[in-house]
């Protein structure tokens, strides 16, 4: 796996989540230095800054934040919030990278969304034992002034699902990191019943960065961390405004001459190069037909055939199948077959037909979101690439025989950048251990 490296944009405004130096730890001091752990910024008006920004979720739904967090304010009772750092999308690096990095950024952030929600407890979520450490010496430097009596540490296994709200839920209950049918939803039935917002750390983030200078919440709303990965060049890390045309990603990160993407990770499907012209905007990608989802973006380099990434990618969610779901089970395992049989040039004549059957029928049909996952993937190729389905149908692709796509899941998957300074754990990852509590103060004058 090769390395990922941070790569700050040409023009940086301040309020950025990468911040100034992120390859570099960042300590309490530091982070306080910058503005962080300031109390000027109230929960009532937090919350209309949020609103008026339009800040929207980065753990790949996009669901307003403002929203999120009034729903969970307005059920009563003693909600639970939690910061969800599992990252499952193998293209994303941001969350855990983050947790290394900024700790004291997210952990601001849960605070601000505890006093928001009038939350009685806090969890930080999280699979990287790297990340897990690092949260873990940031409360003991520095526990943030959270309005609630302690905050969790929860370990998890790292999986595609366990990330997933339902799975969320579940495993800090307990049980295993595995979706639950909706409703209830966590907002309305959460952890131990209460009503929890489950949001990912760089929404967390940038609710701190906002609390922080609310003069400059449209700018931190509207800009976004992206994994970039595809082409002859290592994955990079970086931060960068809505608006921007994927092609100039594309031709800045090195990958110029892209001939398409996949994009939002494995949810928003494969893009032909016309589509790099569209903005990386929510509203407009999905208008197109695709997603930003968690800001993964895998560009198709030119001479690697999007068959072998669409096979690349069916086989990742195969295998991470959460195997509840009868449907999930067969229709990513069939989803999985025809793409590889069509990468490796064994395809039968009516495989594009299967294709098209399964990319409009089992939306929907799971638990969580992975098989419409596969779904997309088999929709989006043909919509994107229908002459290379037919010339792949009609003889072998060379590309294709010398990329084997069979063992072609490493490809898509990115490693966390190196953070100077971060804790190393002294121990190998445990599957599910038993949360780690940290007493906090109250924050004064917090309602």
């Amino acid at each position: 796996m090769t390395t990922t490296t941070v790569r700050l944009p040409p023009a940086q405004p301040p309020g950025t989540v990468l911040g100034t130096a992120p390859a570099i730890a960042e300590s309490a001091d530091a982070y306080r230095a910058s503005g962080g752990y300031g109390a000027a910024t109230g929960p009532g008006e937090l919350l209309a800054h949020l609103a008026a920004s339009g800040l929207r979720g980065r753990g790949g739904a996009g669901f307003p934040a403002a929203v999120k967090l009034r729903s969970v304010r307005d059920r009563g009772g003693h909600p639970v919030v939690v910061a969800n750092g599992e990252e499952g999308e193998p293209g994303s690096a941001k969350d855990r990278w983050l947790l290394r990095a900024r700790p004291h950024l997210v952990l601001d952030g849960l605070a601000r969304a505890a006093a928001v929600t009038g939350a009685a407890r806090g969890f930080v979520y999280l699979s990287d034992p790297a990340a897990g450490e690092s949260v873990r010496r940031a409360l003991a430097e520095h526990p943030p002034p959270l309005p609630v009596e302690v905050v969790e540490v929860v370990e998890t296994d790292h999986t595609y699902v366990a990330g997933e709200e339902t799975a969320v839920v579940r495993r800090i209950d307990g049980g295993p990191a595995l979706p639950t049918a909706k409703p209830p939803r966590p907002f309305e039935q959460g952890v131990g019943g209460a009503p929890t917002l489950v949001s990912n750390v760089e929404t967390l983030a940038r609710i701190a960065l906002t609390a922080a200078r609310p003069d400059l919440r449209d700018t931190i709303a509207r800009s976004t961390l992206v994994t970039l990965s595809g082409g002859p060049v290592s994955p990079v890390l970086t931060e960068v405004p809505y608006g921007i045309p994927l092609r100039a990603l594309a031709d800045r990160y090195g990958n110029p001459g892209a001939a398409g993407a996949l994009m939002g990770g494995l949810f928003g499907g494969l893009v032909d190069a016309d589509a790099l012209d569209l903005p990386l905007e929510p509203d407009a990608l999905i208008a197109a037909g695709t997603a930003l989802g968690c800001g993964a973006i895998h560009f198709l380099a030119p001479g690697r055939c999007p068959v072998t990434t669409a096979a690349d990618a069916a086989a990742h969610l195969a295998a991470e199948s959460a195997r509840q779901c009868g449907v999930c089970v067969s229709g990513t395992a069939a989803v999985g077959k025809a793409l590889y049989g069509l990468a490796a040039g064994t395809a039968g004549p009516d495989t594009a037909d299967g294709l098209d059957r399964w990319a409009r029928g089992l939306r929907g049909r799971g638990a969580c979101g992975l098989l419409d996952a596969a779904a997309g993937i088999a929709g989006s190729l043909l919509r994107s690439f229908p002459h290379l389905v037919r010339s792949h149908l009609a003889a072998p692709c060379p590309v294709c025989a010398g990329a084997a796509p069979a063992d072609g899941r490493h490809r898509l998957t990115v490693a966390v950048p190196v953070v100077a300074g971060a804790p190393v754990p002294a121990r190998p990852p445990r599957p599910a251990p038993s949360p780690t509590p940290f007493p906090l103060p109250a924050l004064k004058g917090t309602p």
